[in-house]
């Protein structure tokens, strides 16, 4: 079935009021001359089949009663229909990790997010060759995808192959500030990789790298709270390393990720 179809006048009521009572319909309203229009359009366009709705794209200039009708007054426009009822979206560009959220939000299920869970149980289970099964399907279906490199490189990292997932992170071209943080973290947890092999000399370098190993097994609560304990005890250890450390885990985790809301507010309270 086709996720996008372009919507007029002549057919609104079939492609969105109607169609909105059998799946979400993500309506669009947006202009030719519009510069953020651009730049939404494609996100939206690629989110479509991955969370399964349908984007109606209505072009304001083409169809002015329309956009008169829902009272558009800038571009883009997005309004979310459901059951042949009309719902607030948003106005302007978002990036695709914003789009996400907003999805997430609305309760719709992304299959490539279903697949990464799937891969990560494999992970978490020891199963390495269900896992690596995973992600060749997720690389064929989802080819070029920043989340599918980053989570790949993690398993690569697990599996003590460092280097193949450093390679694997430099073939990510994107620009989207989200990604290019957790492939930075990425890379930050393949420097922890090595910390792990190193001979301690003093009880704080014994704590740091636990801390590093609960990382690599990610178990990130655990790594948080060792890295906050020495930034409390040193924060000049390793010249400020345990709190760049933990400042890894909140860019790969995200923003939103509980672990990171709720360490965010311990390391303030340590720091300040």
């Amino acid at each position: 079935m086709s996720f996008s179809v372009d919507v007029n006048q002549d057919n609104f009521a079939t492609e969105v009021l109607e169609a909105s009572h059998q799946r979400l319909v993500v309506a669009d309203f947006y202009a030719t001359w519009c510069g953020p229009c651009k730049l939404l359009k494609p996100i939206l366009e690629k989110l479509a089949p991955e969370y399964g709705f349908i984007l109606a794209k209505i072009d304001t200039d083409k169809n002015p009663e329309l956009a008169s009708q829902y009272g558009i007054e800038g571009v883009p426009d997005v309004r979310i229909f459901m059951k042949g009822e009309i719902y607030q979206g948003f106005v302007g560009a978002k990036s695709e990790e914003e789009l996400r959220e907003f999805f997430d939000g609305l309760g719709l299920k992304s299959t490539l997010n279903v697949e990464l869970e799937q891969a990560q149980m494999f992970v978490k289970s020891g199963d390495a060759k269900s896992a690596k099964e995973t992600f060749d399907s997720l690389f064929e279906k989802y080819p070029n995808n920043p989340q599918v490199a980053i989570a790949a490189a993690q398993f690569l990292l697990q599996c003590d192959r460092a280097e193949l997932a450093s390679q694997m992170l430099d073939t990510v071209t994107t620009s989207d500030r989200t990604y290019t943080a957790q492939i930075d973290a990425m890379k930050a947890l393949i420097s922890l990789k090595e910390i792990t092999k190193i001979e301690p000399e003093n009880e704080l370098d014994e704590q740091f790298i636990r801390g590093a190993k609960s990382v690599l097994a990610q178990d990130y609560e655990g790594a948080l709270q060792t890295f906050l304990d020495i930034v409390e005890r040193d924060r000049a250890y390793r010249d400020d390393g345990a709190r760049k450390a933990m400042l890894t885990l909140f860019e790969l985790l995200g923003k939103q990720h509980p672990l990171t809301q709720k360490y965010q507010q311990e390391l303030t309270l340590v720091l300040f």
